[in-house]
């Protein structure tokens, strides 16, 4: 039987275990949305997690909707990731940088240009959105363009470039918990009359498209994509053929030979193990409401090969030794998660704080 505990090789990274970091937005990031200093530090102290998949990381000034997200589409950011990689390389680990536009779930007091967000659709998510004022409602986007969809995915194969000049040893295609790529897959966000629209094989076709060109700049093995069958965030609703769209999806994306699948589900367990059957090279997945004894389930049953932690490795840095030695694990702060500064960010206590530093 494997274990959580077992080696394996994601494309081009091998792994000691089969736990990982789960990508978590910290809104940590410099004004121009350059990672801060703060942030070498969050990730070089988690490096045991072996994979550790960052934050949403905007391709394009376009791509921003949180305040302080950090980006990888200039020089400046490049070299703030690149900081970020060389701590956790000095530890024996990798990292890999999770590209996600924002789509609709986003406000122009937000980013730095203050344009309307782009979608499939002029349709707004009908939530609200902290700003640098408090809470708004998220505003009508502007429906893209053809050119805004060929500019689109030029900016995640750029993203994706620039993300390896600066260290990264792989990407992760952020399609997923309501933003752009999702924001296509889901009927009622995406209303669009031309072959973006409609059908299940044209509303998959702008995450295809995506995942090809980024494959195509930086190897698939150096490519991996998330997505989130059954999630209903941002006021996304998948529709009737929910099920059909993801078993088309995955089935075209394993075409491209992608390094992995990471799948944070809210749906079936036939749905699931279709996936699993679908797809031939690494599957990551969480569940929402898993409990830590739930964690090594999907691994040892052969549904999944690798297990990420989210919340668990945002409050323990030392999570990996923590689990292996049974030792307690630190409650995570909720009001700290988005709030700045290094406060409920680079000060979880570890069981050995001086290894850790």
């Amino acid at each position: 039987m494997t274990t959580i505990w077992d080696p394996i090789t994601i494309g081009n990274i091998d792994l000691p275990q089969r736990i990982t970091m789960a990508p978590m937005t910290r809104s940590r990031a410099l004004a121009d949305g350059t990672p801060s200093p703060l942030a070498v530090e969050y990730y070089a102290q988690r490096a045991s997690l072996g994979m550790l998949i960052t934050e949403g990381t905007q391709p394009s000034a376009d791509g921003q909707g949180y305040l302080r997200t950090p980006g990888i589409y200039t020089r400046a950011h490049a070299e703030g990731w690149r900081a970020a990689a060389d701590a956790v390389h000095a530890r024996g680990r990798y990292l890999v940088i999770q590209l996600m536009h924002a789509g609709r779930m986003a406000h122009p007091d937000n980013t730095t240009h203050h344009r309307t967000p782009l979608a499939p659709s002029a349709i707004a998510p009908g939530v609200d959105m902290y700003t640098r004022t408090g809470k708004q409602p998220a505003p009508t986007p502007r429906a893209m363009s053809r050119m805004d969809i060929e500019q689109t995915v030029g900016d995640f194969a750029d993203a994706a470039w620039m993300a390896m000049q600066a260290g990264a040893d792989a990407v992760e295609i952020h399609a997923a918990n309501g933003y752009l790529l999702h924001q296509f897959l889901a009927p009622n966000a995406n209303q669009r009359s031309d072959n973006y629209g409609g059908p299940i094989e044209n509303r998959a076709r702008f995450t295809l498209q995506v995942a090809e060109a980024v494959a195509d700049v930086i190897g698939s093995e150096r490519t991996g994509i998330r997505i989130s069958p059954g999630a209903t965030l941002g006021g996304l609703d998948e529709g009737p053929d929910a099920a059909a769209l993801y078993r088309y999806l995955v089935g075209e994306l394993a075409r491209l030979d992608l390094a992995f699948l990471d799948v944070f589900s809210f749906t079936s367990e036939t749905l699931l193990h279709d996936i699993r059957a679908l797809w031939p090279n690494a599957l990551l997945l969480i569940r929402a409401g898993r409990t830590l004894d739930q964690l090594a389930t999907d691994v040892e049953s052969g549904l999944a090969d690798v297990a990420p932690v989210a919340t668990w490795a945002l409050a323990n840095p030392d999570f990996i030794e923590r689990l292996r030695t049974g030792a307690p694990l630190n409650d995570a702060d909720p009001t700290t998660f988005y709030t700045g500064g290094a406060y409920g960010y680079i000060d979880y206590p570890t069981l050995h704080p001086a290894a850790v530093a």
